[in-house]
């Protein structure tokens, strides 16, 4: 009788995303989860249980591997964002990243996720996006007033208007 293991044939990064994805869908209101927040979850989620146990490495790809706002070491995922200090959140198209990440992986592909399960993520992650810019400019003070105060100079070139602020000034 063999006792041999056989590889998982998901990768640990896209089990990250698929665990964090389901977070935010479950919590709407939470904006970001803390690293411990996200490692309880997956230790507990009964939606989880495909993934068997918990396998090494899943902590440091939360903490490093799959954070686009941090050098990669060494993989160059952006699937998550790291909005503090020990909070993470999904990674979003226009999301700030390291340059080091520009070809990263930032989803699954429909294809490397389980048949049939967890595919739905990807169109929940679709929507979540795209309503993603309005409440981050309703939520960030500078975002809030992006384009504002653009009919003081309609009428004439960025730098004339400048130039004509600073006349007088010795």
């Amino acid at each position: 009788m063999s006792t041999a293991t056989t590889k998982p044939t998901m990768k640990l990064a896209d089990e990250v995303w698929i665990a964090l994805a389901m977070l935010h869908r479950r919590y709407p209101d939470h904006t970001d989860f803390s690293v411990a927040e996200i490692m309880d979850f997956v230790a507990n989620a009964k939606e989880l249980r495909f993934l068997g146990h918990l396998r090494r490495g899943f902590y440091v790809h939360v903490v490093q591997h799959c954070v686009g706002n941090r050098p990669p070491n060494p993989a160059r995922y952006k699937m998550l964002f790291e909005t503090a200090p020990g909070r993470r959140r999904l990674f979003r198209p226009g999301d700030i990243y390291d340059p080091r990440r520009e070809r990263g992986k930032s989803t699954p592909s429909a294809e490397e996720l389980p048949e049939n399960s967890f595919r739905d993520l990807l169109t929940w992650y679709r929507a979540w996006c795209s309503g993603a810019t309005n409440r981050a400019q309703e939520d960030d003070p500078l975002l809030a007033i992006y384009g504002s105060g653009k009919h003081l100079w309609a009428d004439e070139h960025a730098d004339d208007y400048v130039e004509r602020l600073r006349e007088g000034w010795e």
